[in-house]
């Protein structure tokens, strides 16, 4: 998915305007986060009015963070926390900026860099936790590598986690949520807790634009926490996966189609449909899983 143009807005303009708030060569500045971004003087101001010298108390990743809502919010609300919001998307990184420099903070920095990559911009143990705010599912089986959730992924992720950092996802997708946890299995992580309704278990967390809009449709937001375990003995990547064969047998059952899912469920009650007027109902969505996937 790509982020909408506004109108009247200057894409390089804006990037140039917002550069202090934008790294486009994280991997410099691996091992380091901590005390580079510390403002000048040297000293962090504490939520409670006291200071830690020299450095951040801790540095957080959004991965994927988009337009920057949630990163902003949560560095507003911890300042002696250094924030960073990572994405690839150009127009993500110039309006991620433009509220950071809004908000006048000094606590986060936007990362213009591919996700994938994301093991080059820190050193080992560096980061206390992972946020993953609604990554795209990407639902069709060839595309599984994408996730950001995948099991590969998910080891890569522990080389930069802290000994006790966590990995903190979100999304509206039930089938990418129960794919998540499959995969954490895998990796080796220990889930520390999981939320049917994160907006109600959670209500004063941090939102992005994108949960917003979602509550604005009803839809429930999903939720985990997860934490490093034992390594996994001679680990090797799991096979690769439709999302659809996480959808229930009974398609009468799913009362919120997730984002990215709408053609493949579409398509799969048409023919369900078509199977019932011909008087030979099928199986359910494990029929057409191999054609949707």
């Amino acid at each position: 998915m790509h982020a909408r143009t506004p109108k009247n807005f200057v894409l390089e303009e804006n990037l140039e305007r917002y550069a202090d708030f934008i790294e486009p060569a994280p991997q410099g500045y691996a091992g380091r986060w901590a005390e580079a971004c510390c403002p000048i003087g040297g000293a962090v101001a504490r939520a409670d009015g006291a200071t830690h010298p020299g450095r951040f108390r801790e540095v957080r990743l959004d991965l994927g963070c988009g337009k920057g809502a949630f990163t902003v919010e949560a560095a507003r609300r911890e300042p002696d926390v250094l924030f960073l919001g990572m994405d690839d998307e150009p127009l993500c990184m110039a309006r991620a900026g433009g509220l950071a420099a809004e908000r006048g903070l000094e606590n986060v920095v936007f990362l213009a860099w591919d996700g994938h990559r994301v093991t080059e911009a820190f050193a080992p143990g560096e980061l206390a936790r992972i946020y993953l705010n609604f990554p795209t599912p990407f639902p069709r089986k060839r595309q599984a590598r994408l996730r950001l959730t995948d099991a590969a992924c998910l080891m890569a992720y522990r080389r930069i986690l802290a000994p006790n950092g966590t990995l903190r996802l979100k999304t509206d997708s039930r089938p990418l949520y129960l794919f998540t946890l499959e995969e954490l299995a895998a990796a080796g992580y220990k889930v520390l807790w999981t939320s049917g309704d994160a907006r109600e278990d959670f209500p004063d967390d941090p939102a992005s634009g994108y949960e917003d809009r979602l509550a604005a449709n009803g839809a429930k937001v999903l939720a985990l926490e997860a934490t490093p375990g034992p390594a996994p003995l001679n680990f090797s990547p799991t096979p690769q996966r439709g999302l659809v064969e996480y959808l229930p047998q009974d398609l009468a059952e799913l009362d919120y189609v997730p984002l990215g899912m709408e053609g493949t469920v579409r398509n799969m009650r048409n023919r369900e449909a078509r199977l019932w007027a011909r008087g030979r109902k099928g199986n359910g969505p494990a029929d057409g899983a191999g054609k949707a996937s």
